[in-house]
């Protein structure tokens, strides 16, 4: 019973996405809440500025409002199992959300891309970060009242399933970055200028080139 009771109460968090929470707070509902608006919202302002600069501006403003809720939501401890794998894949969003932004400020200054490039990388980061944020809606039928009569094990079937999905975006969304930095470090090789775009993307994994 207390398993299912703190599964519910992270997934109930789920039923309100377009609510914005305005103050921290503690309650893991509550910040796992904003993690998800916060998602939405980014991926919302990405699709409606055209200007790159101003519209990646905009994101980082979205973004920078609610890592406080994805730093406090990292933070709770005091969770039993299930509902531990629930945060995790809750936190994932959110780390996806960490990539996009910390990876696209940076190729923003890379004179490797054009500014078309920068806007269709911009948008293949918001798609992936939407489709992952949209796997947790199949977490709200564990609360419903028609799934009162489901087992622990299909409860965690569904968990497991929803955790599998989106830790796979979350991987697809690395391996998206580090296709695009091998893009620039082959541009920055034929101008023997490998050393700046090095530079530039510090601890890059070089596997990709």
């Amino acid at each position: 019973m207390k398993t299912r009771l703190s599964i519910a109460g992270l997934l109930i968090m789920l039923g309100t996405f377009n609510l914005r929470a305005q103050f921290v707070v503690t309650d893991p509902v509550n910040l796992a809440q904003s993690i998800v608006n916060s998602a939405n919202e980014i991926v919302q302002t990405s699709s409606t500025v055209s200007n790159v600069i101003k519209n990646f501006q905009e994101v980082k403003k979205v973004y920078d409002q609610g890592k406080k809720y994805y730093d406090a939501l990292k933070a709770v401890n005091d969770l039993v199992k299930d509902a531990r794998k629930v945060q995790e894949t809750i936190l994932m969003v959110g780390e996806i959300a960490d990539i996009y932004i910390n990876s696209y400020q940076l190729m923003l200054q890379d004179e490797n891309f054009t500014l078309e490039e920068l806007g269709a990388i911009a948008f293949g980061y918001s798609k992936l970060l939407e489709e992952s944020s949209n796997l947790l809606l199949d977490l709200k039928g564990i609360v419903n009242s028609s799934s009162l009569s489901m087992t622990d094990k299909e409860r965690m079937d569904i968990i497991n399933g929803v955790y599998v999905s989106v830790q796979h975006y979350r991987n697809l969304v690395r391996y998206y970055t580090n296709k695009n930095l091998s893009v620039s470090y082959l541009r920055a090789q034929k101008k023997g200028d490998t050393q700046r775009m090095l530079a530039l993307y510090g601890n890059a994994d070089e596997r990709y080139w």
